[in-house]
């Protein structure tokens, strides 16, 4: 097992190797003739050494912008200049709260809906309506009604988080055995003691695969949310380096969100792994 891990690591190792060294002989200048003036400006503006590869970025001034940004990651130099640790703390707590205030509806609706079939046949129809709508379908509405770009973000994490969680917690805990409910029947377990010691343990990983996706979706969207809103976070940081034509910064950004995606992925990936029980 730790033989292959290792061959795994050197197989990742050699990809990304290659893809860097692609990508920097696509990169290199070309010799296509004379440049036109305005070829050049955008070159200027793009960076050095552009001028005949198109104006996308060498690794090189990829890697340069990366010691840039994280030498200082929590600078504050005014509204429309702030450090890669100041944009992902303010997307990471917008995340948050949407993501909180979703799990506190989701998991006890989940849990009534997943427990009383009435409930789930009345619930179901606004549930397959209200799914499939876009997040960011929802934000001219949040931010007419709320007035405030940033709340209309939560709102939209908020309601792009909750049917997941929804779904899978209902899905749980209708799938939890039979012969277990029945047997806390049986002892005249009450209510509430059941669903806290016989149905939550048993629905836990269930849930927890709903979080971790809502979860993806909730970073995903608060990216685009960003953009459309603006003001601070990663998103809006985008938007903004894209504005002043520095692909660099871009490029920097979309790999900060990558990176913070999938530790955001392994952290509920570990929790679910402590909550799955095994027969």
């Amino acid at each position: 097992m730790k033989s292959e891990s290792i061959k795994a690591a050197l197989l990742s190792v050699i990809i990304f190797l290659t893809f860097i060294g692609a990508w920097y002989i696509a990169t290199l200048p070309r010799d296509n003739g004379p440049v036109s003036t305005a070829d050049a400006e955008y070159a200027a503006l793009m960076g050095k050494g552009a001028e005949k590869s198109g104006g996308f970025p060498a690794p090189g001034k990829v890697g340069q912008a990366f010691v840039e940004h994280l030498a200082d990651p929590f600078y504050d130099k005014g509204p429309n200049d702030k450090g890669i640790g100041i944009q992902l703390a303010h997307s990471l707590g917008r995340v948050g709260l949407g993501f909180l205030l979703a799990t506190l509806v989701a998991i006890p609706v989940g849990f009534a809906i997943g427990m009383s079939p009435l409930l789930f046949k009345a619930f179901n129809p606004f549930i397959q309506v209200l799914k499939p709508i876009s997040p960011l379908a929802w934000m001219p509405l949040a931010l007419y009604s709320l007035k405030d770009s940033s709340v209309s973000g939560i709102f939209v994490i908020f309601i792009c988080s909750v049917w997941p969680m929804l779904i899978n917690t209902a899905f749980g805990v209708a799938s939890v055995r039979r012969d277990w409910i029945n047997v806390a029947r049986t002892l005249e377990v009450r209510p509430l003691r059941k669903a806290f010691l016989v149905i939550l343990p048993a629905a836990a990983p269930t849930i927890l695969t709903g979080m971790r996706i809502s979860m993806g979706i909730a970073w995903l969207v608060i990216v685009a949310a960003e953009m459309l809103v603006g003001g601070t976070g990663i998103g809006y940081f985008v938007w903004n380096e894209w504005n002043n034509l520095a692909l660099p910064n871009v490029i920097f950004a979309v790999v900060m969100i990558g990176v913070v995606g999938m530790l955001l992925d392994l952290a509920f990936g570990s929790l679910q792994k402590l909550v799955t029980y095994r027969e």
